[in-house]
């Protein structure tokens, strides 16, 4: 449960640093979700090679920290991006 309230958040997060880019918000929160699930994925798999099948907390950890991780990458793939260009001398003399 507290895994889906924090996708909650973060997908919010990317939204509207997406939004700030000029891109499209849902489809970089989709890109969210798929970089959490994936990341969740391959770290429960490291986990199990790491502590095997009987260390089911430990494995838990991993996984979430993989999850995390792929949150992290995709917003640096995000930040990396430009920002939408803002003609601020059009703006001069505007209320």
């Amino acid at each position: 449960m507290l895994e889906i309230i924090a996708l909650i958040f973060l997908t919010r997060e990317i939204g509207k640093i997406a939004a700030d880019k000029g891109l499209k918000p849902g489809t970089w929160k989709i890109y969210t979700v798929l970089a959490w699930i994936a990341g969740e994925f391959i770290g429960a798999i490291i986990g199990v090679l790491i502590f095997g099948t009987n260390n089911f907390w430990s494995v838990v950890l991993v996984a979430i920290a993989g999850a995390v991780t792929g949150y992290f990458i995709l917003k640096a793939n995000l930040s990396k991006r430009p920002d939408l260009l803002d003609d601020d001398i059009n703006q001069i003399g505007m209320p």
